[in-house]
């Protein structure tokens, strides 16, 4: 594990999958969050020397794995120094390198965590099946900790491709969307979900935004060829929601 050093225990912790996921959908956020902020990124590790570049990351460009790593750790350290916030990495391998990686640096991260609790931050899990591991195992241990509910925010660019999004009508949408929704309807099933922040950024908080995702350029490029016009001003980074999850009372004699 790779983390900032002395620095004061956090206030707010935002677990990011991978090193770009919380300057797509939180850089806007983050300065009205609670400070110290760390973004701990979950699948940071370095792979094993005998895997081949995978698919993405040669799409990137880069012709070695390690290579790949190498860049986006330095990536992270210029968004992370851009945001003001203090960075944590763990060294679970990305999806095509993780051979079966159990998350458990994560459950040691999370367990570790000074009480009062901070105010964690998880991913609602959209159209990605390595953010909704993330949000999946850190749900589970936080409740084995007693700790209080997370916040679930929406992965970006994917929630951000709604017609609606941005506007008053995006919970309704994403309740009924069959590509952008699925993550959201699900949680939905679990808990009562209270808009805890909705954020229209501002063209400053644009401008700042914008230059910390300009600092994960290497996968600038194919994510753009993914999600269309990635950077525009109207386009699916410009809004970013975050939930409070309520659990649902449960039916009479459930579980029994």
């Amino acid at each position: 594990m790779t983390t900032s050093l002395t620095n004061p225990p956090p206030r707010t912790v935002i677990l990011s999958p991978h090193f770009d996921d919380a300057a797509l959908s939180l850089a806007g956020l983050i300065p009205r969050l609670p400070a110290p902020v760390t973004v701990v990124t979950v699948f940071g590790g370095a792979p094993a020397a005998h895997h081949a570049v995978s698919w993405w990351d040669s799409t990137c460009g880069f012709s070695t794995a390690a290579e790949a790593h190498r860049a986006r750790f330095a990536e992270d350290a210029r968004a992370a120094e851009l945001l003001g916030v203090a960075r944590t990495v763990l060294d679970h391998p990305d999806g095509p390198y993780g051979d079966g990686d159990e998350l458990t640096r994560l459950d040691a991260y999370l367990a570790a965590l000074p009480t009062p609790f901070p105010l964690v931050l998880l991913p609602i899990g959209t159209n990605q099946p390595d953010h909704e591991r993330v949000r999946d195992r850190a749900l589970r241990v936080l409740a084995g900790l007693g700790a209080p509910l997370p916040l679930l925010y929406a992965d970006l660019p994917y929630t951000g491709h709604l017609p609606e999004w941005g506007t008053p009508d995006t919970d309704r949408a994403l309740g009924g969307d069959r590509t952008f929704g699925l993550a959201y309807q699900d949680l939905l099933s679990r808990y009562t979900l209270d808009v805890a922040y909705d954020l229209v950024l501002t063209d400053d908080e644009w401008a700042r935004k914008r230059e910390a995702v300009l600092c994960y350029g290497s996968q600038l490029a194919p994510l753009a060829a993914d999600h269309g016009s990635l950077l525009a001003r109207r386009g699916p980074l410009r809004a970013e929601r975050v939930w409070a999850p309520v659990h649902r009372p449960q039916p009479a004699g459930a579980g029994s």
